[in-house]
């Protein structure tokens, strides 16, 4: 339930070619520390990377815990697409929703965060694809800093896995 099923530590690592091969058709995002950063600013390459998908006929919608919606309403609009607010990530509700929205199957939805107690256990109980990133900043907010130390176990171990099965093929 906590290990995604794929890590980058680069949001835009995560390619067209990619999301093919494992048949994913739509990404449900994050936004804080996925998209914008803790100034609420997106970065240029991160941009770029989200208007390509979508060029290349990926689906994106928004999946954030804030409820700030103009926050929300900014990020998604820069990017021109969809978002649910205040979803309650673990919890399934905004997951659903944002499947509804998409109109895909799970199967094809893979869900990208940088926390595991949020989007990865989220998207896992949704029975989505769940990948992992690394944050934008290190700062946290006090509400997720806390988390932070047991996340970073949790990737340092994928982090190995990954480099041990790279040394076996």
């Amino acid at each position: 339930m906590i290990y995604p099923d794929e890590y980058f530590n680069k949001i835009e690592n995560i390619t067209i070619e990619y999301l093919q091969k494992h048949k994913i058709k739509a990404l449900i995002l994050d936004m804080d520390n996925t998209l914008i950063d803790n100034k609420e600013k997106m970065p240029k390459n991160v941009f770029k990377w989200a208007k390509e998908l979508i060029g290349q006929g990926v689906k994106l919608i928004i999946v954030s815990n804030t409820n700030k919606k103009e926050k929300v309403e900014k990020t998604s609009s820069l990017l021109g697409i969809k978002y649910v607010f205040f979803a309650k990530k673990p919890l399934k509700g905004g997951l659903m929703k944002a499947k509804k929205i998409l109109g895909e199957n799970e199967k094809n939805i893979a869900v990208v965060g940088d926390q595991i107690f949020t989007d990865v256990i989220g998207g896992n109980r949704c029975k989505m694809y769940t990948i992992l990133v690394d944050s934008l900043e290190e700062k946290d907010f006090w509400y997720t800093a806390w988390k932070r130390p047991i996340e970073n176990k949790i990737k340092k171990k994928i982090k190995n896995k990954k480099i041990k099965n790279k040394g076996e093929k």
